[in-house]
């Protein structure tokens, strides 16, 4: 099963944290305590282009916001 795992990082000039979080639950983040700030859960194995497309989603969803991001996908 996959994971992705998402790390962002706040601009003091851009959107606030409480708007970020619901704009990344709205496209199937939960938030994380352990390292991370979000994790999403695919249910299943995922291929390469599909994390590749989820991290397209999570730039469109951010466009604006001033929030910068990492994401780290693993196998478990």
């Amino acid at each position: 099963m996959t994971k992705t795992f998402l790390l962002v990082q706040l601009d003091s000039e851009g959107a606030p944290y409480s708007e970020v979080a619901e704009l990344l639950e709205d496209i199937g983040f939960r938030p994380e305590t352990e390292g991370y700030d979000f994790l999403y859960e695919w249910g299943r194995p995922a291929t390469v282009q599909e994390t590749l497309d989820l991290a397209d989603r999570i730039q469109e969803t951010l466009r604006g916001k001033r929030v910068g991001f990492r994401i780290e996908s693993t196998e478990e």
